[in-house]
């Protein structure tokens, strides 16, 4: 018979360890409870459809439900900084942004958060172009015509954008740069007001985003001129692109990706880029996402984050040359 004191030794070497240093080492699983998602902009924007097509995805397939908060305000500053003071809770993401993330820190003075420090940045979602565009009875109907109508009429020509520092805006002073012609921007606080303007005839044209214009398009109240992607959209496959009208050095894409806190498991962020990389192959996403002319992306974690890293330079360079100062 085995004596007590060597049962008790095969028992203990038997068991998993349950300490180690003083710390538990049997991790806790995840997720553990309902996962936060912070949408930095308003209900029924690009952000907060693929926010939600996304969550709706996901369903149960974590095991937890995913909460969507729409927490706007400065440009998509105020609902980043809640994620970047999340730091190490693996229970709190977000949708990062061009405006969060690449165009905000380098605008504003007091940005109360560093874009690449304080987030842990899992995968480029999805792209899409700026569109240039005009009333749909407008007689104008090239890039072209619009860049000679400025020219002949200098500081009469307005276009609007959903707001000073927007992608839309940066976009458009790019275009009037490189076609060195005097357009006036006319920002408004948010992209509805400046639609609605443009449709009434109190503007001339407008620089908008996709997603959010798309259905104007298809409803002929506006007219796309040009696109500011390398390559024509496939929602817009007559529209040229704004090099193809004769601006080379006018190509930009607005992004939107999957980021979190900092200092996350790297396991759990692994487990995020692999999730998410599987979602935008799916056809529930690629198909909700076609519908609003968004491409879904392809860059994981190491060149999302490259991607932020070089808009930040990029971005910071268009502002200063254009004296661009937030509202």
């Amino acid at each position: 018979m085995l004596s007590r004191r060597r049962l008790s030794l095969l028992a203990a070497l038997a068991a998993p360890p349950l300490v180690r240093g003083g710390v538990a080492a049997a991790q806790t699983p995840w997720p553990s409870k309902p996962i936060r998602w912070i949408v930095n902009f308003p209900p029924a924007g690009a952000a907060d459809i693929l926010s939600r097509t996304l969550a709706d995805y996901f369903g149960s397939r974590l095991g937890q439900p995913i909460v969507v908060e729409n927490k706007p305000g400065a440009g998509g500053l105020l609902g980043a900084d809640i994620v970047a003071k999340a730091r190490g809770d693996a229970h709190v993401v977000m949708m990062s942004s061009a405006a969060s993330h690449g165009i905000g820190p380098v605008l504003y003075k007091d940005v109360p958060y560093d874009p690449l420090a304080d987030f842990t940045h899992i995968h480029l979602v999805g792209t899409f172009p700026s569109v240039l565009a005009v009333n749909g009875g407008s007689s104008v109907t090239t890039v072209k015509q619009l860049v000679e109508l400025a020219r002949k009429r200098p500081g009469e020509i307005t276009y609007g954008s959903g707001g000073n520092g927007t992608m839309n805006h940066l976009v458009g002073q790019l275009l009037a740069r490189s076609a060195d012609m005097p357009f006036t921007h006319i920002p408004y606080r948010g992209s509805a007001p400046a639609m609605n303007d443009l449709m009434g005839g109190q503007i001339v044209a407008l620089m908008e985003s996709l997603p959010t214009a798309i259905g104007y398009f298809n409803s002929g109240r506006m007219r796309p001129l040009g696109v500011s992607e390398a390559e024509r959209s496939p929602s817009l496959p007559d529209v040229p692109t704004l090099r193809e009208a004769g601006f080379t050095d006018v190509v930009a894409t607005n992004w939107f990706g999957f980021s979190a806190a900092a200092d996350i498991p790297p396991e759990i962020a692994k487990r995020w880029e692999t999730e998410i990389a599987t979602a935008l192959q799916s056809a529930q996403v690629t198909e909700a996402f076609a519908k609003i002319g968004v491409r879904p992306g392809t860059l994981g974690a190491a060149a999302y984050t490259d991607l932020i890293r070089s808009e930040l330079v990029r971005w910071k360079e268009v502002i200063r040359a254009a004296n661009i100062r937030a509202d």
